[in-house]
C-alpha cells in the first residue's frame, strides 16, 4: 500500500468529540503508567525493543499520547500517516523490532477499553484499529530504501 492510499483510508476516521478528548487527555498519565508497567514486565521485551532501550520505549509511550491528544484536537490524516511512518523508521533504526508495533497497539487497545468510558473508547478506538490493521503497510512503506525521496523524515 502506498502512502497516498494510507492517507485516503485515514481520511474516513472521525475526530473525537470534545468530551472524549477531555477524558483521553485527563486519563493520559494513567494510561501511560499502565502501558509502561505492562511492557516493563514482558518476558520478550528485549526482542521487541532491543537492548538498553527501556527509557526510549517509555519516551515513545509518552510521546504517543502527546501526539494523539494533539491529533484529536485537529485531525489531519496526512500528519497522522507521515508521523506514524517516521516513528516506525526512527525506532527501527534504534533496534526496535517491527513486532513491537502490534504488541504496542494491541496492548493499548486493551488498556483503553478497560480505562475509558464506552463513549470515549468508541471515538478513539477507530484510530488504534486503523493503526493495527495498517501495521503491515507501514512495515512495507518504511522498509523501502527512500520513503520520501530525501531522508525518511516526514518534514523532508
Amino acid at each position: 500500500m502506498k502512502k497516498e492510499e494510507l492517507i485516503s483510508s485515514a481520511s474516513v476516521l472521525m475526530q473525537p468529540g470534545s468530551k472524549s478528548l477531555e477524558e483521553f487527555t485527563r486519563k493520559a498519565d494513567i494510561l501511560i503508567a499502565e502501558l509502561n508497567k505492562r511492557f516493563e514486565n514482558r518476558e520478550d521485551i528485549q526482542q521487541l525493543i532491543g537492548s538498553g532501550n527501556i527509557n526510549m520505549m517509555f519516551d515513545n509511550h509518552r510521546n504517543h499520547f502527546r501526539f494523539m491528544i494533539s491529533l484529536f484536537h485537529r485531525y489531519e490524516p496526512e500528519v497522522f500517516v507521515e508521523t506514524i511512518a517516521w516513528v516506525f523508521r526512527s525506532y527501527r533504526s534504534h533496534g526496535f523490532s517491527f513486532t513491537y508495533w502490534p504488541a504496542l497497539f494491541n496492548t493499548l487497545a486493551d488498556i483503553l477499553k478497560n480505562n475509558l468510558s464506552a463513549d470515549c473508547f468508541n471515538e478513539v478506538y477507530p484510530f488504534y484499529n486503523w493503526m493495527i490493521v495498517n501495521i503491515p503497510a507501514f512495515v512495507s512503506l518504511t522498509s523501502q530504501a527512500d520513503f520520501d525521496g530525501t531522508t525518511g523524515n516526514p518534514a523532508g
